[in-house]
């Protein structure tokens, strides 16, 4: 029985040893054969893996004109096990740096190396963006230089030097998109703002990959098995903004020296027509070898260039928000258009008074907008707030923010451009804490007539003023038109309501009109065009700071409205003075695409006014 028994172990053994033969046999037969994988491996020294970047989609505007498109550079790269000593003052020159730039490269790669940000057998980045001209010196001389090759890449250009926030820029990506997606090596370029942002997913493309035949110089030899391991890369797709560019170099043009914003949206679709924040600047400087520099001098700029006031700055909304107390009076019932308010320069009670200029009185709902009455509205805000169908003071006031909700205030409009800024509008709470739940209608009175605590961003305001063109509806303003191949966002398709009647902006709509068409007590006559129905409304906000801030919001024509817009002009003064013409011209310039020459003198008033440096 033993012996039997020490039989079966050996044969046991045996069997296993030859099925072990036959897996790695097998397996070997496999790798020899069929897998063509392991060649390269065995052939990584005289083949080499190049990335190849995809041009990042096109951007054009509204009108199909090309506003950023790509240019090729050449990124030198360096795999350091293949180093070979060279001539240093030959690679300077083909290059087109000086020696002490070579010793800080060699220096830095020999940091990377120690910290292991690089491996000495893989390619690295060694010198960025060579030009095109460069490249076509150096790469006559690239077999003299072992362990350097050239990779392409291609860097953005700007056709016009406008836009550039809402354009926004690339950049390389940082360690915190390095780790979150894995699509992104070291070195790579992504859209760090604007649409270049918002969109990077289209714009960006699909990384490809070859692989070349080089020989012991580094020299290109052909195609690794023909390309079969190629895999090519997938432009970007191209996009078209709703952006005019030529109304937005119209206006920034009109802004120049100056500091604020200019908001244009087309009422129908919610399309952003221009968006200029003033001081602008030239989005070219954000590009290639020279951005660090510029970045850093247009971080440094006091007047904050790099700051997109359209959605960022927030701002009292001043006397233009008389229109929207105006439609929550007519709709919660306290108010109807014959209601008449006495105005004795202004409103007054035994503690408070609210300032008014001279104008007839009493005043209807439109004429009080037509003559901004700050006393007409000081008592229909209380009036909301007072209605005896709310218990107390906060369900007032909490009805009232509800609307200021559906208005599009408060909180972000959820537009494509970056840094969006939400505003601010309180609610009953934030009153019950500052004033120990002992307040009234008469405490939150500035409201009434946008000052107090209503905060607001440019874009928000333009949005009003689609809003009120729409009379109670709106889609969220947006700058993208078409993607390559796509669908725009179903968010910026979807009709906003406000909950207030169409019947309700009869009389506010009238009272806008006659702002501006009429006559002598018109506040903004000046905004008035010829042949083009303007319907507007000024505003002039409070700045503790200094000189008041110019404000205005329009639309036209007034029967089937094309365009809505928001000017705010900081230190402006009153809304008549600046913001009121620069809304005109602007919307003049979009309807007919020219100034007449009646109105040359106000075009040429506002492109020579400079209130940044008191001129």
């Amino acid at each position: 029985m033993a012996a039997g028994g020490s039989n079966n172990r050996t044969i046991s053994i045996a069997l296993f040893i030859i099925l072990l033969g036959l897996v790695y046999a097998v397996k070997l037969f496999i790798l020899q054969v069929t897998d063509p994988s392991y060649k390269l491996s065995a052939e990584s020294n005289t083949r080499r893996k190049v990335i190849q970047f995809p041009s990042r989609g096109l951007i054009y505007d509204r009108n199909g004109k090309l506003l950023v498109s790509n240019q090729a550079v050449y990124d030198i790269m360096i795999v350091p096990n293949e180093l070979a000593p060279f001539d240093s003052l030959d690679f300077c020159e083909s290059v087109g740096i000086t020696i002490e730039q070579l010793r800080g490269m060699f220096a830095t790669m020999r940091k990377d190396l120690k910290l292991k940000k690089i491996l000495p057998f893989k390619p690295s980045v060694f010198y960025k963006q060579l030009s095109a001209e460069r490249y076509g010196r150096f790469q006559e001389k690239l077999y003299k230089f072992k362990g350097f090759f050239v990779q392409r890449r291609t860097l953005r250009k700007y056709e016009y030097p406008y836009g550039a926030h809402v354009l926004g820029y690339v950049g390389e990506a940082d360690k915190k998109l390095l780790k979150k997606d894995p699509y992104y090596q070291q070195g790579d370029y992504v859209g760090i703002s604007g649409i270049e942002k918002v969109y990077e997913e289209q714009l960006r493309g699909q990384k490809g990959v070859i692989y070349q035949l080089v020989d012991v110089h580094g020299r290109i030899k052909g195609s690794y098995r023909n390309g079969k391991f190629d895999i090519p890369a997938i432009s970007g797709k191209n996009i078209k903004l709703a952006l005019d560019i030529d109304l937005q170099q119209y206006g920034e043009t009109l802004m120049k020296n100056k500091i604020g914003s200019i908001v244009a949206i087309e009422p129908a679709t919610g399309q952003i027509l221009t968006m200029v924040s003033a001081p602008m600047y030239d989005p070219s400087l954000l590009v290639g070898k020279v951005r660090s520099k510029n970045f850093s001098m247009l971080f440094a700029d006091t007047l904050k260039p790099l700051f997109n006031r359209a959605v960022q700055a927030r701002y009292p909304p001043g006397s233009t928000f008389k229109t929207i107390n105006a439609l929550i009076g007519l709709q919660e019932g306290v108010l109807t258009p014959s209601s008449k308010y006495e105005c004795q320069m202004g409103y007054h009670t035994k503690t408070l008074s609210v300032g008014c200029h001279n104008h007839p009185s009493p005043l209807d709902l439109p004429h009080s907008i037509m003559m901004s009455c700050n006393a007409y509205y000081c008592h229909v805000f209380r009036n909301i707030l007072d209605n005896p169908k709310y218990p107390n003071i906060e369900a007032g006031f909490n009805a009232w923010k509800d609307y200021m909700v559906k208005f599009g205030f408060g909180y972000k409009l959820g537009t494509d451009i970056t840094n969006e800024a939400r505003g601010f509008i309180p609610n009953a709470a934030y009153y019950d804490k500052i004033y120990n739940k002992s307040w009234n209608s008469l405490t939150v009175i500035s409201l009434a007539i946008g000052q107090g605590e209503i905060l607001t961003t440019p874009l928000q305001m333009a949005n009003m003023a689609a809003m009120l063109s729409n009379e109670g509806v709106y889609y969220t303003p947006h700058v993208i038109k078409e993607i390559e191949d796509g669908t725009v966002p179903e968010k910026f398709m979807k009709l906003h309501q406000t909950g207030i009647d169409t019947k309700n902006f009869t009389p506010v709509l009238e009272g806008m009109e006659l702002a501006v068409q009429g006559g002598a007590h018109s506040t903004a006559g000046i905004a008035r065009i010829p042949g083009i129905t303007i319907c507007g409304k000024t505003g002039t906000a409070q700045n503790p700071h200094g000189k008041d801030h110019s404000i205005f919001i329009a639309f036209a024509p007034k029967e089937n409205p094309q365009i809505a817009v928001a000017v705010y002009v900081e230190n402006g003064g009153f809304g008549a003075t600046w913001a009121a013409p620069i809304a005109s011209l602007i919307i003049e310039k979009y309807l007919n695409r020219e100034i007449s020459q009646r109105r040359k003198w106000l075009e040429k008033r506002i492109m020579e006014g400079d209130l940044i440096h008191g001129k």
